[in-house]
């Protein structure tokens, strides 16, 4: 992967000027390519990680397993790329073991979760079985950790 883009990856604030003394490259070289990658799609979008428990906004989560039956010819992106389409729907990934997708679905609450659940993915063509675990806490997301890290409370010893 590219430098430029595995600093973005970890930081999506920093500046070009930044970036300049990162890795040698001019402020126009750096604007050129970070367009080039959007134009493209490879940088999909630019996002900052929020703990919304911290602003008091409060959404429900849940990860739903499902099995399904798949296209002849499409194998599971058919029926994937459907279920993406749903504003609900916030990550879809094809998994290996008992389940086939595995999608993450965000909700106002538990109802709108479980309406969504049993009304549209558990009603689509190839879906003949669901699971549903929510989601009770997040601890880390997008490799940021959604806690306070203990300070040391041990007192310094001096001699």
């Amino acid at each position: 992967m590219d430098e430029i883009l595995k600093i973005l990856e970890d930081d999506a604030r920093i500046s070009y000027k930044e970036l300049t003394e990162i890795t040698g490259l001019s402020e126009e070289e750096i604007e050129k390519k970070v367009k080039e990658y959007v134009d493209k799609g490879i940088i999909k979008r630019f996002k900052a990680v929020i703990d919304l428990e911290k602003v008091g906004e409060e959404k429900v989560y849940a990860i739903v397993d499902l099995k399904l039956n798949p296209v002849r010819g499409e194998g599971y992106d058919l029926t994937a790329k459907r279920i993406s389409n749903f504003p609900q729907v916030k990550e879809v990934y094809l998994v290996s073991g008992a389940y086939d997708l595995s999608v993450l679905v965000e909700g106002d609450n538990i109802k709108d979760v479980a309406f969504f659940v049993s009304d549209k993915l558990a009603t689509l063509d190839r879906v003949y079985h669901t699971t549903t675990h929510f989601i009770l806490k997040k601890y880390k997301e997008y490799g940021e950790t959604l806690f306070e890290t203990e300070k040391n409370h041990r007192l310094a010893i001096s001699l």
